[in-house]
């Protein structure tokens, strides 16, 4: 019997993070750009890539399901964006779904982000 592949969990990804010094949250502003308070930066969706999508479902509450993005930012800062998807999303209206749609993408390895 083959042994389950043991799942990340949002914490322990968020922990991974801040033990690498690279817990860098990012939020949409008012003005429709994202923003790191922690390196005090403003984005446009073409200063960012998108490394590493972690998605997460609650086995019981469709209120524990997130979408948490790993980027990096054109000075090789990595950075985050956290959201609840579906109803439960901490973002309204389209701003910040069309903010993601723009930002490009570039699958990198785990271990790569987190060397």
């Amino acid at each position: 019997m083959e042994q389950p592949i043991a799942m990340n969990t949002l914490s322990q990804i968020l922990e991974k993070l801040r033990l690498k010094g690279k817990d860098n949250e990012l939020k949409i502003s008012d003005h429709g750009k994202m923003q790191s308070k922690t390196l005090s930066k403003i984005y446009k969706p073409e200063d960012l890539t998108i490394v590493k999508t972690y998605r997460f479902e609650g086995d019981s509450d469709p209120a524990d399901n997130s979408v948490l993005y790993l980027v990096e930012d054109q000075d090789k800062n990595i950075g985050y964006i956290l959201d609840a998807y579906g109803i439960y999303s901490d973002n309204d209206g389209p701003a910040f779904d069309d903010f993601l749609k723009k930002i490009p993408t570039a699958d990198r390895d785990e271990q790569e982000l987190f060397a």
